[in-house]
């Protein structure tokens, strides 16, 4: 009987992770699809993709691109920790997770802030007058970046009560299903900023 029961557990837990890799695969597929219409229009409108993208500001980009790098990095090491029953250790590497997050979060706020200030969004009365291509480009801009912060939220929020969970003891070296699932969910975060920051930022 207690055979049975060890046999099960290693089942779950891979069913599990293939559920997530299926989820993974999905929102890829969603992406994927925003790109290739990035490509279509900008291989349309070449000259106002490159204008248009010069306004952005690659610093702020750069800077991002390497947060949710290290971010990446953290969360990968809380996992480690968690298997070594390092729990301190690993409570640390998450909220330095979060804590890059939402620095992220608020990089991206002060972006779009600055362009709203300069009424550099969809619909505004200045963004009427501009090239036709440059109009294309600010709209997938805030549909891809914005797709894309809500994705930073959403993995915050899963981050978090994974936080809560290795801090209770629920997430242990024996049961560390949703720290790996929460690991993976933010690698495609990053994943999808690294395709998104040469794309918008890096036009040429």
């Amino acid at each position: 009987m207690s055979r049975s029961h060890t046999h099960t557990e290693p089942v779950d837990h891979e069913a599990g992770k293939i559920g997530m890799w299926l989820f993974l695969f999905t929102e890829l597929f969603l992406f994927g699809g925003l790109f290739l219409v990035y490509a279509v229009f900008r291989s349309q409108y070449t000259d106002s993709f490159h204008t248009a993208a010069a306004e952005l500001n690659a610093f702020v980009g750069t800077l991002n691109t390497v947060v949710l790098l290290v971010s990446s990095m953290t969360i990968a090491m809380s996992l480690t920790a968690v298997r070594k029953r390092q729990t301190t250790r690993a409570l640390i590497l998450i909220t330095a997770t979060l804590a890059l997050a939402a620095f992220f979060m608020v990089n991206k706020y002060f972006e779009w802030s600055y362009k709203f200030h300069y009424d550099l969004y969809p619909g505004s009365a200045v963004m009427k007058n501009l090239e036709h291509g440059v109009i294309l480009f600010y709209g997938l801009y805030y549909m891809m970046t914005g797709l894309h912060a809500l994705h930073v939220i959403i993995g915050m929020v899963l981050l978090t009560v994974v936080l809560m969970k290795v801090k209770i003891g629920a997430i242990n070296a024996d049961n560390f299903l949703l720290l790996e699932n929460g690991a993976l969910y933010w690698h495609l975060v990053d994943l999808i900023w690294i395709f998104l920051f040469p794309l918008l930022y890096l036009v040429t």
